[in-house]
């Protein structure tokens, strides 16, 4: 049985850590508010040259929003796993009964915590600074941000069991991956400018369906709802999959010693 108090505990352990190291705090606000401002003027200015009418603000600035939202979603769950294992704190956790459910799910709750604070920020920004209404997605909005929350969580997940299977040194591999996979997501462009390999596999992603939609929006066209539940379909496949991989990683860690001996030096 998942026990609240046990999630709870792995939430609490990541508020005192922010409230013990004000430097842990800015890394919240700070890059997202960069890049709304930088892209927010971007925005401005290709609106000033162009001479078509279209408004920059809803397709670029949202584009960058909606994207940011799930980088800080999914890192979110890996630098909480990742201060863990900084600290050499991760085999403690698992010393006592706490599951690997509410190891993940007090990861997921620091995620919310975390994201939510960066998502107010892009908001007041994107909102009051740049004009971007929220209401031109109408009640669109919150499927896209849950969309790409489950998404986000996913990878996450994933992240995290490779660094717990390769080692602290392999963090490096999960930085980069938003940038890998926001090519085939189309953040900034339709999925039909990429080659055919490439559409392959963008509609086996979820935040590939949340953009065409968005761009749907902005240019006054019908959203298919049935993409987007078939992007619901594809979270659901992606977070049991994350889960089945950490698990599975996580037990071979158990069975060969790897997570007696977890350090910076683990990579086998």
């Amino acid at each position: 049985m998942i026990s609240g108090r046990r999630t709870a505990a792995v939430v609490l352990r990541q508020y005192y850590l922010l409230r013990g190291s004000v430097a842990r705090i800015p890394p919240l606000f700070a890059w997202v508010a960069i890049d709304i401002t930088l892209w927010g003027f971007i925005t401005r200015y290709l609106n000033s040259v162009s001479n078509e009418g279209f408004n920059f603000v809803p397709a670029l600035l949202g584009a960058v929003l909606l994207w940011d939202f799930f980088i800080r979603v999914m890192q979110g769950v890996t630098t909480a796993f990742l201060e863990d294992v900084w600290s050499r704190n991760f085999l403690n956790f698992f010393a006592t009964p706490l599951s690997i459910s509410e190891y993940l799910g007090g990861l997921i709750l620091s995620s919310i915590s975390t994201s939510t604070a960066g998502v107010a920020v892009m908001l007041l920004l994107a909102s009051f600074v740049f004009g971007l209404s929220f209401l031109i997605y109408g009640s669109l909005l919150a499927p896209f941000l849950l969309l790409l929350f489950l998404f986000g969580i996913a990878l996450g997940v994933i992240a995290c069991a490779v660094v717990l299977r390769l080692g602290p040194a392999s963090e490096w591999f999960i930085w980069p991956i938003p940038a890998v996979i926001s090519p085939f997501a189309g953040v900034f462009y339709p999925i039909t400018t990429l080659p055919k390999w490439m559409q392959w596999i963008s509609h086996l992603l979820a935040p590939s369906y949340v953009f065409e939609g968005m761009r749907a929006i902005v240019a006054r066209r019908a959203v298919p709802v049935d993409s987007l539940v078939w992007a619901a379909g594809l979270d659901v496949v992606a977070l049991a999959a994350a889960y089945w991989f950490f698990r599975y990683v996580y037990r071979h860690a158990v069975r060969t010693g790897l997570i007696a001996r977890y350090s910076a030096e683990s990579l086998s």
